[in-house]
């Protein structure tokens, strides 16, 4: 009985991604025929079904853009770049699928080594500088055996050295991924959906019209304890409140 439930177990657990593997499969080849309608719609399951991922928010986001819808593009492509920051090919088509928005934004300026630094965490992923520094951390170790047991003088000094730069790996990696996850625990971003969105002074329809912004453009948000409404910041620096149904939560 008790190989009967390991063996059900098991063929379980490989039926899994055998079955992730087929639906998306189908998938790429909809969006290859250039079905891209039904394709969105495989890929849609895939998330519900199997949980997130950067590939196919990725490839969700190709066909919303091949299907003119904008904002579900840039949508998709900034849930990708939530999961691989480091991927240059999201970067880049999200960067076009902006460059079709009505609003055109102009972020604040900012110190250079700051703007350096977040390029520099958004490298790999938050897994991948983990990995890099424990790696790091554990060949620093093996150095750290070679300069206390070897009897040759030259290789003590090199295992010493190299015990240095790689602890000091190990923190810059550490750094990175802690600077990371801190990014994406106050993640806290939308993109307006709706066509067009009068922001407010005040949580109330009643309140003064401050400006106008359009379908794509990206807010961060800053007040979502009114119901209904949402204080919101946009990336040239200016606030306001907008209806909470004017956007999707990245």
């Amino acid at each position: 009985m008790k190989r009967l439930i390991l063996l059900l177990l098991l063929q379980t657990l490989v039926a899994v991604p055998q079955s992730f593997a087929q639906t998306k499969t189908e998938a790429d080849a909809l969006y290859s025929k250039e079905k891209y309608a039904e394709a969105a719609k495989a890929y849609e399951a895939i998330l519900s079904q199997q949980g997130v991922a950067a590939e196919i928010y990725y490839n969700l986001a190709g066909c919303y853009y091949k299907l003119d819808n904008i904002p579900l593009a840039i949508l998709n492509y900034e849930r990708a770049l939530v999961l691989s920051p480091g991927d240059g090919d999201i970067r880049s088509n999200l960067a076009f699928a902006r460059g079709k928005t009505i609003d055109k934004v102009t972020p604040p300026s900012e110190m250079f080594f700051v703007t350096w630094w977040r390029d520099f965490t958004h490298i790999q992923s938050l897994t991948a500088w983990g990995t890099t520094g424990l790696v790091c951390f554990v060949l620093a170790l093996m150095c750290l055996l070679v300069y206390f047991l070897a009897f040759n003088i030259r290789l003590r000094k090199t295992g010493f050295y190299l015990a240095i730069a790689l602890i000091a790996l190990t923190v810059l990696a550490n750094l990175a991924a802690y600077s990371q996850s801190t990014e994406m625990a106050d993640h806290a971003a939308a993109i307006v959906m709706a066509p067009s969105v009068s922001v407010k002074s005040s949580p109330s329809e009643s309140s003064t019209d401050l400006f106008l912004i359009h379908e794509g453009s990206k807010v961060e948000i800053l007040d979502n304890t009114m119901q209904h409404w949402l204080e919101v910041k946009f990336e040239e620096g200016k606030q306001g409140w907008i209806p909470a149904s004017a956007v999707e939560m990245i």
